[in-house]
């Protein structure tokens, strides 16, 4: 069903189509495409789904809905799956060809034109809690590891180059620089590493301010991004969004949602790093400046998702257009996938909210309409 609503956020209006893995399956992951025309995503039952726009020049849009793509042959991308505390994770080639994905057992190498799965590795026990390609060989891939290691693997020859230690839990997140030449990464202990590609040594290391009054998860995942500028990190944790600067992580800036909202459940950059989209367990996501961290509006969970529904519904994932600043997707807690973004008459994200009493963000709730 494809539906078209408008809500009030700060004079932005949100049209959204729905299409959905299933409804009782949460997404794990979600991404564009690096051609921005098609979304992948990746259910907690380990398997793949992906949606291409057939009109509209292949562009995302929310205008239209996207058909969902396999070959003709059937065969679906699923992961060999651990029944266990798994972290499903998967990284995009630059060239959209192909995707490495684990949930949990052996990492997979697919083939996105077929769908054919390549080859496996690195079995586990420990098991790959997140993925990135090396952005000089595609040939590859930093993976982070349950037992806190970072893998420097080549899949071509099968062999690890490096194993990087430094972490005290699980390794959740990792992003390179190309204009540094270095790798951050992220964990569940809420620390940041920072390590040279050149010799894959470790330069720096920083934990996260965790706000007076909250207490963090003891498996709390901790992400990373780097600005478009590649100096700048983002770093995405429960109790907050934080921006540092490379190589020394410098601490900059620190948003924190009110308690009200709960937890920060993911964000991103958008493609021109102007914006921050920040989804919380409210159901509500947040457009942020991304200098300043300071919000510009606040799209409620009643403008995208019908709110007669008791079950909690909230956005677990949240992926950025790679080439329309404006425009987001979200993967929600009942396997619901959305594209939102601003109609063609406002052209953005609205202006900048006023703060309530110095205290925080406020709180202009979004009212959908027929």
């Amino acid at each position: 069903m494809f539906l078209k609503t408008c809500c009030w956020c700060i004079h932005s209006v949100v049209e959204e189509p729905i299409f959905s893995l299933e409804s009782t399956v949460k997404i794990s992951r979600l991404t564009y495409t690096n051609s921005g025309g098609a979304i992948l995503a990746l259910g907690f039952n380990a398997v793949h789904k992906l949606w291409k726009w057939q009109g509209n020049e292949g562009k995302a849009t929310s205008s239209v809905p996207p058909q969902l793509w396999q070959p003709s042959n059937g065969v679906l991308m699923t992961n060999d799956k651990d029944p266990g505390d798994a972290i499903p994770c998967f990284a995009l080639s630059k060239n959209d060809s192909y995707l490495i994905s684990a949930s949990g057992g052996k990492s997979s190498l697919y083939n996105m034109m077929t769908f054919e799965r390549m080859t496996t590795f690195m079995p586990p026990p420990p098991a790959a809690t997140f993925v990135a390609f090396y952005p000089q060989d595609n040939n590859i891939v930093a993976i982070g590891i349950d037992d806190s290691s970072i893998d420097i693997y080549n899949v071509r020859f099968d062999e690890i180059k490096s194993k990087l230690k430094g972490h005290q839990k699980r390794v959740t997140g990792l992003a390179f620089s190309n204009v540094l030449n270095i790798l951050v990464s992220s964990g569940a202990d809420a620390q940041l590493c920072v390590w040279s590609m050149d010799e894959w040594e470790k330069q720096a290391s920083k934990f996260l301010q965790i706000p007076p009054g909250r207490v963090s998860s003891p498996h709390a995942q901790t992400r990373v991004q780097f600005h478009q500028d590649q100096i700048h990190v983002l770093a995405v944790h429960e109790t907050q969004i934080a921006i540092y600067k490379a190589p020394k992580l410098e601490y900059l800036k620190q948003w924190v949602p009110q308690e009200s909202c709960g937890s920060v459940t993911d964000a991103t950059y958008s493609c021109d790093s102007q914006s921050i989209y920040a989804s919380v367990e409210d159901g509500s996501v947040w457009v942020l400046t991304a200098t300043t961290l300071q919000p510009r509006s606040r799209i409620s969970l009643d403008a995208y998702f019908p709110s007669n529904l008791s079950s909690r519904i909230y956005p677990i994932v949240i992926a950025a257009h790679p080439s329309q600043p404006n425009q987001f997707a979200l993967g929600l807690t009942n396997g619901g996938v959305y594209v939102i973004e601003p109609p063609e008459s406002k052209g953005n994200w609205g202006v900048i909210l006023p703060l309530e009493n110095g205290a925080g963000p406020s709180f202009n709730l979004a009212a959908a309409l027929e």
